[in-house]
């Protein structure tokens, strides 16, 4: 198949000696594992990496990468560069047989730095992630480097790394298990992956070719080009375009890859006139499914290794790298010095719930997209008939709810919320724009900028305080502050003058307060390091 992606090659570098140690390893460079290896060094911690491959991912696989999974990618460095490559799209349609059923629009409102969703091969985010990891000079990348053994003890754990060099001992303080669905960790370590596997099969087709479809998500139920089945349309750089078939359960995988039946299925799509070639294809079964803990002593699992869903709603490496945001600044801060080793339980006790969020939403998808029985469809069907004419019964249509950030509601971690607005703790930090002086800026750029906590304080100077950065966010122009021009900022955060905000280096928020009190301030600090309720 003709590619319009040249895969890198990466060198191997042998490793001398039989036994190395290392605080920091990481187990799998792809999506995930560089995500997290990159955020570890922009936090100043050495960290080795291994990966059995020497290349990125092969085909496009995970493409739909969601507003706050860019907003992480900002904050690393990268995420002008989904901006310049990537395909933006807000918008989606949904189409039951013939006729379009209804439209919908993720992002309505303006004011945000990122768009509700970029499209983009993975395989061009890794190559970024590679790029940036070896800037660092904190990254150790080790290619053709395969994991064959790993035991797991209360200082760490000791992997055997398998190389064309040979073989030798790796004893790793903190382990990051980010090897994938199939990952040897996990099982190696003997830990359950439960859950639930549908009984249907999809076809995946990255199609290379110059189409009129506009930038948007186009789901079809029933089409008169594939009977029965469903089938998914989203456009990606290059004039490459994925299409998702469905095919059922009893679908042969190897026959349903062979390039002349796919194109049979693409040409009875797009028509017999439309030039087309196939770059990549794959078949898929859906799966949910997680593990029951993600930290096991000092090895964590992330993306994945430590939970599984299906592809329609773009909620799995999505969420792999929230996973990865929502570990290394703690991880760094028990590095540092900075927390107690409690502070890192709070990974399960916020990964969790979002995990379970992931895995309900693209369950309840998947029963909707693959009716179980006749009542099922019929119901389906009724439904999709209404949402054409009827707006209340859109919400009733699933055909993937697409990625959105967790809110931690429950975590042990957040603190008061004295000055209750529409942000409460818990929440992904809004974005907005603002001035800083004359120029125009966006305020997700000023928080966790130095890898640490953040104090946002409308018409207020608070006094400095320790191991927190303030933000000033004034409505008239004033040195060294941030101008809220639009007035979005506190409308979005429901923020009074004189009260504050309290934010995470994760960019989510802490605490909020009526008033710059110092005290309570601190208090909130040192409970968000896991002080007060995680303590010993």
């Amino acid at each position: 198949m003709p590619g319009t992606y040249t895969q890198p090659h990466y060198a191997f570098r042998p490793h001398p000696g039989g036994e190395e140690s290392a605080p920091l390893v990481i187990a799998g460079a792809g999506l995930v594992g560089l995500t997290a290896a990159l955020d570890l060094a922009r936090r100043g911690q050495r960290v080795v990496v291994l990966d059995e491959d020497d290349t990125v991912s092969f085909g496009s696989r995970a493409i739909c990468f969601a507003k706050r999974t860019l907003e992480i990618f900002a904050r690393l460095g990268l995420g002008h560069k989904f901006l310049e490559k990537g395909i933006t799209w807000n918008q989606g349609r949904v189409f039951f047989q013939s006729r379009e059923a209804y439209s919908f629009n993720l992002l309505p409102e303006d004011g945000h730095e990122f768009p509700a969703f970029v499209n983009l091969q993975q395989y061009y985010a890794e190559q970024w992630l590679v790029e940036a990891c070896e800037a660092t000079g904190l990254v150790d990348l080790r290619w053709k480097s395969r994991v064959t053994s790993v035991e797991n003890f209360p200082e760490g754990a000791r992997l055997t790394v398998e190389t064309p060099a040979g073989s030798y001992t790796l004893h790793a303080d903190w382990l990051l298990a980010a090897d994938g669905a199939r990952s040897f960790i996990r099982e190696t370590l003997g830990l359950a992956f439960t859950g639930q596997v549908f009984r249907d099969r999809f076809l995946i087709a990255d199609v290379v070719m110059t189409a009129p479809f506009p930038t948007e998500r186009w789901f079809w139920f029933d089409p008169p080009f594939h009977p029965g089945q469903s089938v998914l349309l989203h456009k990606q750089p290059d004039d490459v375009w994925r299409i998702d078939f469905q095919l059922g359960w009893d679908a042969d995988p190897e026959r349903e890859k062979d390039p002349g039946r796919v194109r049979e299925r693409v040409k009875a799509m797009l028509g017999p006139d439309v030039p087309f070639d196939l770059e990549w294809v794959s078949v898929y079964t859906f799966r949910c499914r997680r593990m029951e803990r993600f930290r096991h002593g000092r090895i964590f699992f992330l993306g994945d290794a430590a939970h599984q869903v299906s592809p329609f709603g773009a909620r799995g490496g999505n969420g792999g790298v929230q996973d990865a945001d929502n570990l290394c600044w703690k991880l760094a801060a028990v590095l540092r010095g900075e927390a107690g080793d409690a502070l890192l339980d709070s990974y399960d006790a916020e990964r969790i719930p979002a995990a379970d969020e992931n895995i309900l939403n693209s369950t309840r998808s998947t029963d909707f997209i693959t009716p179980k029985n006749a009542a099922a469809r019929a119901f389906r069907d009724a439904v999709l008939e209404l949402a054409e004419d009827w707006p209340l019964a859109r919400p009733l249509v699933n055909s993937g709810r697409l990625s959105r950030p967790s809110t931690l509601w429950n975590s042990p971690l957040n603190g008061p919320d004295e000055a209750p607005g529409l942000a409460p703790p818990g929440t992904p930090a809004p974005d907005a724009p603002v001035l800083r002086g004359d120029a125009r800026d966006w305020l997700l750029r000023h928080i966790g900028a130095d890898g640490g906590f953040t104090l946002l304080a409308r018409e207020v100077t608070p006094v400095p305080l320790p191991g927190i950065t303030t933000l000033v966010l004034t409505d008239t122009p004033r040195p060294g502050a941030l101008l809220d021009h639009s007035g979005l900022v506190a409308a979005r955060y429901g923020l009074s003058p004189g009260e504050c905000v309290l934010l995470r280096p994760d960019q989510h928020v802490a605490a909020r307060f009526t008033t710059a009190a110092p005290d309570p301030i601190l208090a909130a600090r040192g409970k968000a390091l896991g002080r007060g309720t995680l303590a010993p």
